[in-house]
């Protein structure tokens, strides 16, 4: 047997100089990219950021808004180099335990239609779809639906 090295992994909160690198692998990854600017507004405005790095490359990042006993997970990405390596399901466990620690009973996002990997990895943790935001992402050719999806306490009945 063969033993493959693991890379050396670690998670830390973003800091204003990370916004270059996430803002590159943002726009690696999505055809309708965040700017930069909005990278910084969410440090700013106290977003719980993070970026997962690999041998001391910022190589994923993930944003969290938490409020009123709720979370909402704004953004999630591994760089194209880094993926189908369970880095993804790795940060989106961090900021789970960010939501939990900062009182959150319920987490929520929204993912495209059209990124079944992201839905699979959603589920895989417990995600449900919750419902649809129409034209939700900017799309070539128009705009591309939401699927909302909640993690944690289901709503009572009535």
């Amino acid at each position: 047997m063969v033993a493959v090295a693991r890379p050396r992994i670690e998670i830390r909160a973003m800091r204003r100089e990370d916004v270059a690198a996430v803002s590159a692998l943002e726009s690696a990854s999505y055809e309708f990219p965040w700017s930069s600017g909005i990278f910084s507004d969410c440090l700013k405005a106290g977003h719980p950021c993070w970026v997962l790095c690999c041998e001391g490359d910022v190589a994923g990042y993930g944003i969290l808004s938490v409020a009123a006993g709720e979370a909402h997970v704004l953004n999630l990405c591994i760089g194209p180099d880094w993926r189908g390596r369970g880095l993804g399901r790795h940060l989106l466990g961090r900021l789970l335990d960010v939501a939990r620690w900062s009182g959150a009973e319920r987490v929520f996002l929204e993912v495209r239609p059209s990124n079944p990997v992201a839905q699979e990895l959603y589920a895989s943790v417990g995600f449900k779809e919750i419902g649809r935001r129409p034209r939700y992402y900017p799309a070539k050719g128009g705009r591309e639906d939401a699927i909302v999806m909640a993690l944690g306490r289901e709503p009572t009945q009535r």
